[in-house]
């Protein structure tokens, strides 16, 4: 029998009042935890719920995102979490590509559900599962899922126009679980921060809710905030945490860091650029206890496929680290040739963390495999010794705020504008959000546009974070001789003469 909440029954009965989340004033031992998830099992049960039925999360961070999550699993249901900065029309897609029965929405972002059958969650932070179906009869036993099941679905935005859904098993989930367990260590006495959006692979698996298998708990934050974040690192006595490079820059950056002893941080995991040694410098200086573990992964792999090992921060400076334990990688051409140690290709991986491919969607799960090997769509190399250097990101990707956002999803809501005749959107460095979102386009004959005309243009349209916050005309965009846009070369001619 396998099922999320398998560790958290387990620990229920045998260390009841264990600490398993802290969440504002809630603090939540493995018992109640355990009571928590069977009573909202019953309450998704009620509204007809079962094994296979797709259930949709668009909330915050909060505990009842966790209850959710385990109950949707307890009752061998699908969970789907949407990013909650996506746009209607966006959200509306997801529901309906992935066949969303149910959708569990925080009553802020309730506007952004269409027709799908909705629960409103008030005020998360202060909810009380009870409140939500006080007749519903607690599911005590699990459903005996397998490891070849479906436990979640999670799209991520690509280089078409479309998301896609990526499927992942209960087996992918606990091979993750395994190699993250063992690669940092993790036992019962880990205290791990969750700041970053719980629907997000980082938050949830890196290494997330690996913690409640070993009897850990999590201390979830709904917002990034500085420091909130130090504080609760302070008060909770914190040992390890994921934050994008741009929480750890603001962290770095805050004028009154030092106020907070955060001392017992252990490790910080990061990753998705190269790391400078004054990042690796500076974060010494505030956690001096700490390490930080430059990392790779990709949502298709439930993340986590390579991590920096201890020791070798200065000598592989500009690598992602060594595959875990369960994670086969290698670097392929074109044609899905292997390339030997030093030479850049695309790097390939396989192993039982790899999503077997994406839903409702064969023609892309085919284009995405050599054999059994996983396309990650990234260009890097391996080293003699086995690190992994990244050299170019996914083909069109922008990183903004640790936020993968397709090119071309932007593109086609610029190209609703019957003025443009041309546009490509593309990332130019920022010192905050690490990138920033620039369409650079070709009016017709005669037509203007201004950035605040195009930014209201797409909004509403696309999740804020999307909107393009810089607007570059010019009369024509670079193509290769097949009339493809040449992205790399508008990047290089960008970066250097381009302000925000």
């Amino acid at each position: 029998m396998i099922s999320l909440s398998s560790s958290v029954l387990h620990w229920a009965q045998s260390d009841p009042d264990r600490l398993a989340i802290v969440y504002g004033q809630q603090r939540i031992g493995y018992a109640e935890l355990a009571q928590r998830t069977r009573t909202v099992a019953g309450m998704l049960r009620a509204r007809g719920i079962g094994p296979g039925d797709v259930v949709a999360l668009l909330m915050k961070n909060s505990a009842a995102f966790i209850d959710l999550t385990l109950a949707i699993s307890h009752l061998g249901a699908i969970v789907l979490p949407i990013n909650y900065r996506l746009g209607a029309e966006e959200v509306d897609y997801i529901l309906r590509h992935g066949q969303a029965k149910l959708v569990c929405v925080d009553t802020e972002l309730a506007a952004n559900v269409g027709n799908t059958d909705a629960l409103e969650i008030t005020e998360s932070a202060q909810y009380d599962v009870r409140q939500l179906d006080p007749q519903a009869t607690p599911v005590e036993l699990s459903h005996p899922s397998g490891p070849g099941d479906m436990f979640r679905l999670m799209y991520t935005s690509g280089t078409t126009a479309r998301p896609k859904g990526v499927i992942h098993t209960y087996e992918n989930f606990y091979w993750k679980t395994l190699d993250h367990i063992c690669e940092l260590g993790l036992t019962r006495d880990d205290r791990l921060l969750v700041v970053g959006p719980l629907y997000h692979v980082g938050a949830f698996d890196l290494p997330g809710m690996a913690l409640l298998l070993v009897g850990g708990s999590l201390t979830i934050l709904r917002d990034f905030d500085a420091e909130p974040v130090l504080a609760a690192i302070q008060s909770e006595k914190l040992t390890g945490a994921w934050l994008a490079p741009i929480m750890l820059n603001r962290l770095l950056a805050l004028k009154n860091r030092d106020d907070y002893d955060v001392s017992s941080l252990k490790w910080v995991i990061g990753g998705g650029e190269r790391t400078p040694v004054e990042r690796i410098q500076s974060f010494k200086s505030l956690f001096t206890q700490g390490r930080y573990i430059d990392a790779y992964g990709l949502t298709e792999t439930c993340s986590g496929d390579t991590m920096m090992q201890v020791g070798q921060e200065i000598a592989k400076i500009g690598s992602a680290g060594r595959a875990l334990a369960h994670v086969e990688i290698d670097i392929r051409d074109h044609d899905g040739k292997r390339l030997p140690a030093g030479q850049v290709g695309e790097i390939c991986l396989r192993g039982p963390k790899v999503t077997g491919g994406y839903w409702r969607d064969a023609e892309r799960t085919e284009a995405s495999f050599f054999g059994d090997r996983f396309r990650s769509g990234d260009m890097g190399y391996l080293d003699e010794d086995g690190f992994l250097f990244l050299v170019d990101r996914k083909k069109d990707m922008v990183i903004s705020g640790g936020e993968n956002i397709a090119s071309s999803e932007v593109e086609r809501v610029i190209y609703q504008l019957d003025i443009v005749e041309e546009a490509a959107v593309i990332g130019l460095p920022d010192e905050r959000w690490g990138e920033r979102v620039v369409a650079v386009v070709v009016l017709r004959e005669g037509a203007t546009l201004t950035l605040e005309t195009l930014q209201a243009h797409c909004r509403g349209k696309i999740g804020g974070f999307k909107i393009p916050k810089q607007l570059i005309l010019t009369d024509a965009l670079a193509r290769n001789p097949s009339g493809k846009v040449l992205k790399r070369v508008l990047r290089d001619q960008l970066t250097d003469s381009a302000q925000p």
